[in-house]
This record gives structure tokens, C-alpha cells and sequence, in this order.
């Protein structure tokens, strides 16, 4: 029977140079940052040591990965995408900070949904964030409203899935965000990174009835582990991608879009078997604290492989710190997302349950430290 995608030993990942295993000293568990506990796929190892082997290093030139992308979104999403609409961009991040450039002026609102991931904020540098928080881990269509009205931003930044909770809006939900940019003049700008981990549950922004003047920002990296392979894309209309910068796609790898188009491709076995090893380590984390930590209640999240944690019920100060100074096991802090939620951890599951268990087990160990 073949071994588990997640099921890497814990020594074998500790001699891996990443943040993941570097940031923190050597007795800290870490389930933080979203890197997984996994080897790389077959079909993307095989890409590259095909490229290394024929010195095949140089810059990317063949729109495959545009390619790849539009065949994968038809195939799981039924969305007729052209390839020539997608532009090469370093990263998801890098080409959000770009679109939000092209769509904005130095001072403009830009709103954004809180607990929000924290580089929302730093692509936003030299605007000014308007905060929208979610309510019961949905979108306050009614506050977005309101903020649009009144603060007249010049972008909305959607996160499709939501990081940190997982939330995957719906289609009538989407559809309201479209009528509301629309009717307001506001530029959706949509991180859908970790949309192929959520399958046919998720809705691509710019298939929504009504979708326009947007952009849509996205990679294989989230679903198949390949940060360090540089390569993202931002989709939407000509008119739109003209407004972008002629040097945005410099920064992209050409190992990162032969990764990134084998991943498409290829690696769609590889992303079913990691779904389901996903929603089992969600459901698995769920009963273990229920077990062990019956003070905490986790629901497992739809999208995304990563587990948002109230921890009040504690009464610590800062949950996450106290975990990483007492336990040794480090979640990412819930300020880091919001500030009113302190209380709060982000925990990675897409690891082995062995390591699941002995991360609840060090959380149960420090609160009798």
C-alpha cells in the first residue's frame, strides 16, 4: 500500500532548510506557516530533473502554463478561460501588489475583510485600508455595502477561499460582491491560491454573472507545495492586463511554470489524494481536541488546509504565544490576522496525523506546565 502524501517522517522533515523548519529553535513543532509535510508530486519531479537533464535553464517563453491553467479551470470549474486573458506574474502576492497599482492611486480606500492573511495589508502600503470584518466567518454583505458607499474605494480585496478560517463564499454571495463593485466603480482584486485544494465547492471569481472590471490572482503553489518555484498569474480582461505593468511577468521562474504547468496538468491525482488526506486531518484534528482539550470546539472549515482555532475558553493572555514559549508547538498567532483576534490560531493540517496528535498533545502538556 502506498505511503500517505502526508505521512513524511518528522526527522527527514527537520533537514529541510525552509521557513517552516528554520524559523524557530529545533524542539518547536511547527504547524504554522502554510508549507506542507509533503513530498513533491511524481509528474512535477519528474519535469524538472527532465529540464536539469537537458540544461534547460534559461527564461520562460511558451504560454504553457497560461495553457495549463485554462484546461484545469475547464476541467474542474467548467470555465471556458482563454490562456491569452492570464499574465505571468513572480507570485500571487506580487501580482496583487500590481493589480492593486494599476487599479488605485497612492491615498485611495481599499477594503479588505478582517481576520484577513497579513500580506492583504502589505500590498495595500501607501492606501488606506477599510476594514470589513466577517461575521460568523461569512462576508458582511450589508457593511460591504456601506463601506463602499460611503469610503468610495478604489479596490476590494477578495480572499477566495478565505485564510485564515477556510471559508469558501458562495455563488450568491459572489454574485452580490459583483453587483456591488459594479454599481460603486470598484475593483475586485481575488487571491483564489488555495481555490484547487477546494474543488467544484469553490466559484472563480470572474465566472460570476455580472464578474467585471477585475482581477483574478492565482498559482498551483498553495495545492502542490511549490513556493520556492516562483510563478503566479493574473487573469482577466486584455483591457485590464494592459493596465498592468509591462514588467510584471519578469519575475516569474521558468522552473516555477514548468512546476506549476506539470502540477495542472499532471497532478491531479496527487491534489485528490491530498483533498481527502485534508478533510481526514481536519476531522481527525476536530476529534482530538474534542478528546483532549473538550474547553475548544473546531469545526472543520470547507477550503483551505488550514485550521482557525478559538481558544478563549483557555484564558490565556495569547494563546499561540503560550503554546510556542510552554509547548514548543508554534500555530500562527491569531494577531496576525486581526487584532481583535488574539485568542485566536492558525493551525496547518496538511501533516501527518501523527504530528497533529502530538501537536494537541504538547498544547494539553503546557496548560499543566
Amino acid at each position: 500500500m502506498p505511503m500517505a502524501i502526508f505521512d513524511v517522517p518528522l526527522a527527514r522533515l527537520r533537514e529541510r532548510g525552509s521557513i517552516k523548519w528554520r524559523r524557530f529553535d529545533a524542539d518547536v513543532l511547527p504547524l504554522f506557516v502554510a508549507e506542507m509535510d509533503a513530498d513533491l508530486a511524481a509528474p512535477i519531479a519528474e519535469r524538472l530533473q527532465r529540464a536539469i537533464a537537458l540544461g534547460d535553464t534559461g527564461y520562460p517563453e511558451v504560454p504553457e502554463y497560461q495553457a495549463a491553467m485554462a484546461d484545469f479551470a475547464g476541467w474542474m470549474w467548467g470555465w471556458d478561460l482563454d490562456p491569452a486573458h492570464a499574465k505571468l506574474a513572480t507570485d500571487v502576492m506580487t501580482g496583487m501588489r500590481e493589480a492593486v497599482v494599476a487599479a488605485s492611486e497612492p491615498g485611495d480606500a481599499i477594503v479588505l475583510n478582517p481576520p484577513i492573511y497579513p500580506p492583504f495589508r502589505a500590498i495595500s502600503a501607501g492606501r488606506r485600508t477599510v476594514e470589513v470584518p466577517l461575521v460568523d466567518d461569512r462576508l458582511d454583505l450589508a457593511r460591504l455595502e456601506v463601506a463602499f458607499a460611503v469610503e468610495r474605494p478604489s479596490v476590494y480585496l477578495l480572499c477566495s477561499p478565505h485564510n485564515p478560517n477556510g471559508t469558501i463564499h458562495t455563488l450568491e454571495e459572489l454574485t452580490a460582491v459583483a453587483d456591488l463593485a459594479a454599481r460603486y466603480g470598484v475593483t475586485v482584486i481575488a487571491d483564489e491560491i488555495h481555490a484547487p485544494l477546494a474543488g467544484a465547492a469553490h466559484t472563480p471569481y470572474l465566472t460570476v454573472p455580472g464578474a467585471a472590471n477585475a482581477y483574478l490572482v492565482t498559482s498551483a503553489s498553495k495545492s502542490w507545495n511549490l513556493a520556492a518555484l516562483k510563478a503566479g498569474l493574473v487573469i482577466g480582461a486584455p483591457a485590464d492586463l494592459a493596465r498592468l505593468s509591462p514588467t510584471m511577468s519578469d519575475g516569474a521562474s521558468y522552473f516555477g511554470v514548468l512546476a506549476h504547468t506539470a502540477a495542472l496538468r499532471e497532478g491531479r491525482d496527487w491534489l485528490a489524494g491530498a483533498r481527502e488526506e485534508i478533510a481526514a486531518n481536519k476531522v481527525f484534528l476536530a476529534e482530538e481536541i474534542a478528546r483532549k482539550l473538550p474547553q475548544l470546539s473546531y469545526t472543520p472549515s470547507e477550503g483551505t488546509y488550514l485550521a482557525w482555532l478559538d481558544c478563549t475558553p483557555l484564558g490565556l493572555a495569547d494563546p499561540g504565544a503560550h503554546f510556542h514559549e510552554v509547548g514548543r508547538v508554534r500555530f500562527n498567532l491569531g494577531r496576525e490576522f486581526a487584532p481583535e483576534t488574539t485568542q485566536f490560531v492558525r493551525i496547518n493540517t496538511a501533516t501527518s496525523q501523527a504530528i497533529l496528535g502530538e501537536a494537541v498533545d504538547r498544547m494539553v502538556r503546557s496548560l499543566g506546565a
